[in-house]
């Protein structure tokens, strides 16, 4: 079933992970890509993916914390496909775990403005062109780390709480427009920006305890966001709106607690 048959979706952060995993998911699904990255090799090869696979995208290398590099892949996207009907504004940083008093102001400036500034220049630009063609969604990701603490570094945390934030009121000022807001919250997902956590665990053998604190008991996949992403990009999501869903294995469901032993 192509879900997202005859859109054109942006996606950034598509060089990999779960931007990657994004992309290739709705272009089996019919739409028409815009990828993204920094890493424009790495966009360029899901644009490979996605072509050998017999779908349409095009990759741009761009930061998506620029306003002018934003303004730049959202006419592209208009000017390649000749509309805009998705933005997944996914780009982000983590800044890593330094503790609170050695962060700078520096550290906490740059993860705002890719992961939240990035996430408000995506929809500042691109509900513009979405309503131009009739209306669509914005998805934006988020995290765990935006609802409770101890899931990310502070400015990172932080970023992604104003993400949350970003899309409930994004969504109530489009009100009328036909252009839909909501977030993704992942749990602890295997990607490029976790890679340190697992590559640990893994030289400490302790790999099977990664995602423990949750009721599944695992880490999730990209392609598990991509899913959920999906749904909220598509019609099926038609009356979802100004929401931030958790795809965190039941981790953001419950408080702190001992497990019995058996």
């Amino acid at each position: 079933m192509a879900r997202v048959a005859g859109k054109v979706a942006i996606v950034t952060g598509a060089a990999s992970g779960i931007g990657r995993a994004s992309a290739l998911l709705f272009a089996n699904e019919g739409a028409a890509l815009v990828a993204v990255d920094r890493n424009e090799d790495g966009a360029r090869d899901t644009v490979a993916a996605i072509t050998r696979d017999g779908g349409r995208a095009v990759a741009v290398a761009a930061d998506s914390g620029y306003e002018a590099d934003v303004q730049a892949f959202v006419a592209r996207a208009e000017e390649e496909f000749g509309r805009l009907d998705i933005v997944f504004a996914n780009a982000g940083i983590s800044g890593g775990l330094v503790p609170l008093f050695e962060q700078s102001v520096e550290l906490w400036q740059e993860i705002l403005r890719v992961n939240l500034v990035g996430a408000f220049l995506a929809i500042k630009h691109g509900a513009p062109a979405i309503v131009r063609h009739g209306g669509g969604a914005i998805v934006c990701t988020a995290s765990v780390a935006g609802l409770r603490a101890n899931a990310g570094g502070h400015p990172y945390s932080a970023s992604k709480a104003g993400v949350i934030n970003l899309v409930q009121t994004a969504a109530n000022s489009l009100s009328g427009t036909g252009v839909r807001v909501n977030a993704v919250c992942p749990g602890l997902i295997e990607t490029g920006m976790t890679e340190p956590i697992f590559s640990a665990a893994r030289a400490r053998g302790t790999e099977g305890k990664i995602g423990q604190l949750n009721p599944l008991q695992r880490p999730g996949a990209p392609h598990e966001i991509a899913h959920a992403a999906l749904f909220l990009a598509s019609d099926e999501a038609s009356y979802v709106n100004g929401q931030a869903i958790a795809v965190d294995g039941g981790l953001s469901s419950t408080l702190p607690f001992a497990k019995p032993r058996r």
